[in-house]
């Protein structure tokens, strides 16, 4: 097989008790249990968080920056240009991703870089990568009246990653996690990582 790499992500703040990190951390696995050339970058936004948006803490490739930009955020985007595949560990935070992951996403989504803008609106540039989702949710959110209205994190993740090219993120979702039904969540999403189609 062909040498890659994959980006691993994790944003939950709550360490080895973290669902959503258990089951990135399954992916990773079993993707490279299927193909051991892989080359593994990890970046964890909950340990070493990056600050939040300003144009000095922008990427040097972001135009806010002006061309100095941040040097750690600048990684973060090539991390991600780098990367065939990318496995982000996403919990839900009071109804949407965590800012750790937020603050993260700003720095890849960049004009010229993973998106631009032309005659027919905006088009992704990033649609060469599989992204692999590991979301957990303390909620269930089954009932579409309190989806639509409640998840903002599935929903604003679809939507960003398919601004920057990915048209077909892959979620594995365990929810209802505080209410009773976390270890039945977790088995599910963990024999979903297990069922992942190698890369």
């Amino acid at each position: 097989m062909s040498h890659r790499t994959l980006l691993h992500i994790d944003s939950s703040i709550l360490g080895e008790h973290s669902v959503s990190r258990t089951v990135s951390a399954a992916v990773v696995a079993n993707l490279r249990a299927a193909d051991p050339s892989l080359s593994i970058v990890y970046r964890d936004l909950a340990g070493t968080p990056l600050p939040h948006a300003t144009p000095a803490s922008m990427p040097a490739d972001h135009p806010l920056s002006g061309g100095a930009g941040d040097a750690v955020s600048q990684q973060a985007l090539d991390e991600f240009l780098a990367a065939d595949i990318v496995v982000i560990g996403a919990p839900m935070y009071n109804f949407t991703v965590p800012t750790q992951l937020r603050a993260w996403i700003d720095r890849i989504v960049v004009p010229g870089k993973t998106f631009s803008y032309g005659a027919n609106g905006a088009e992704g540039l990033a649609g060469n990568k599989r992204v692999i989702v590991a979301l957990s949710r303390g909620g269930i959110y089954s009932d579409p009246a309190f989806a639509a209205i409640a998840e903002h994190a599935e929903t604003y993740l679809r939507f960003i990653l398919g601004f920057i090219g990915v048209k077909a993120p892959e979620f594995i979702i365990a929810e209802g996690i505080q209410a009773g039904l976390r270890e039945q969540a977790l088995e599910s999403a963990l024999r979903s990582a297990g069922e992942l189609k190698a890369a």
